[in-house]
């Protein structure tokens, strides 16, 4: 009888072309997520469908023209590249698919599969170190919701987060020491962004900006997208052995006229080279594979805004796409939840 465990690795997502409907298909199926626009149904139908997603999708397609290569979505093909690497690392015990939060390859489409494949387990691994609800709780909650209507269900494993990892921090470090940070005058720890409204959900009494979220991880705070976004800089820094007063953390990508997460990473840029500044090294430690997040706010836009206000260089470190620390890391997460790893301590 086999015992073959089920590995879902599960990204955000990409359109499935460059196209303005394309790309129009995925703002819609993204935005429309509760957890990523987390405001009133109505409100946020109209806002999406009729003013966000309209406006947004020509110019939004231009940049993923930009974006893309021959190989398609970076995002996408450094997803399946890890996906192929993992079932290599993990052996014939194991069978490893990749599905998208949102377009494709779907969730749907992907469980589906693995249904019929009868697994005793499935393990699902979202591609996101820090938790948020917009990015790991939504990939939980579309594959509950997936999940609970089979007839039959197998021991569900979720990994939640894991930017306190060794491994993890490790493949960060091994990208990180591509660049001596003292050729550099200042380096930033760049985070996807977060309206604060929805970090201050964490909490059942209080807001986020009432603790020290920069400062420490606490029982209360651990699931804190602000707290561990901090956290993973303490530890990359002290690994790098980068001076405090050297680095800032900041937010990126932020949406609409609600307060998010700060400091702002475009105004971070702005004021390091309006402070005399020339090199600028960049991380990207919420981001496991470069997309246009990284290769383009980051690489050129940030370039363009550290340039026209006096500064030379935007340097982006790598995400960690393929590498080999980075498959060790997750192969290492599945192996800690596995059954058979149990089975062979017992």
């Amino acid at each position: 009888m086999s015992n073959k465990i089920g590995v879902l690795l599960v990204n955000l997502g990409t359109p499935d072309d460059p196209s303005t409907g394309k790309v129009r298909s995925y703002l819609s199926q993204f935005l429309n997520d509760p957890r990523v626009i987390d405001i009133p149904w109505l409100l946020r139908k109209f806002l999406v469908n009729f003013i966000i997603v309209p406006f947004r999708a020509p110019k939004s397609a231009k940049i993923y023209q930009k974006l893309w290569t021959k190989d398609g979505s970076p995002l996408l093909f450094y997803s399946q590249k890890a996906q192929q690497l993992l079932q290599e690392k993990l052996g014939e015990n194991y069978h490893v698919e990749l599905a998208m939060r949102y377009k494709n390859p779907s969730m749907e489409t992907v469980l589906e599969k693995m249904r019929k494949m009868n697994f005793s387990q499935i393990i699902i691994v979202p591609m996101f170190p820090q938790y948020a609800s917009s990015t790991t709780g939504s990939a939980h909650q579309r594959a509950m919701e997936i999940i609970s209507k089979w007839y039959v269900i197998p021991e569900i494993s979720f990994i939640s987060q894991y930017y306190d990892n060794e491994d993890f921090l490790e493949a960060f470090v091994e990208k990180g020491k591509k660049y001596n940070h003292e050729d550099f005058d200042h380096v930033m720890f760049s985070f996807h962004g977060l309206p604060e409204r929805q970090v201050d959900k964490v909490y059942e009494e209080g807001l986020c900006s009432d603790r020290d979220c920069e400062n420490e991880i606490t029982d209360e705070n651990k699931f804190c997208y602000k707290a561990t976004c901090y956290a993973t800089t303490r530890y990359l820094a002290s690994r790098l052995n980068i001076p405090e007063e050297k680095y800032t953390v900041a937010f990126q990508s932020r949406l609409g006229k609600d307060p998010w997460l700060e400091p702002y990473a475009d105004f971070v840029v702005e004021e390091q080279a309006k402070k005399g500044n020339k090199k600028l090294l960049v991380f990207s430690p919420a981001f496991t594979a470069d997309c246009l997040e990284t290769i383009i706010e980051i690489g050129d836009e940030y370039q363009e805004i550290f340039e026209e206000h006096g500064g030379e260089k935007v340097q982006l470190v790598e995400s960690l796409n393929d590498s080999p620390l980075w498959i060790d890391t997750l192969k290492n997460l599945v192996e800690e939840r596995s059954q058979i790893k149990n089975a062979l301590k017992n």
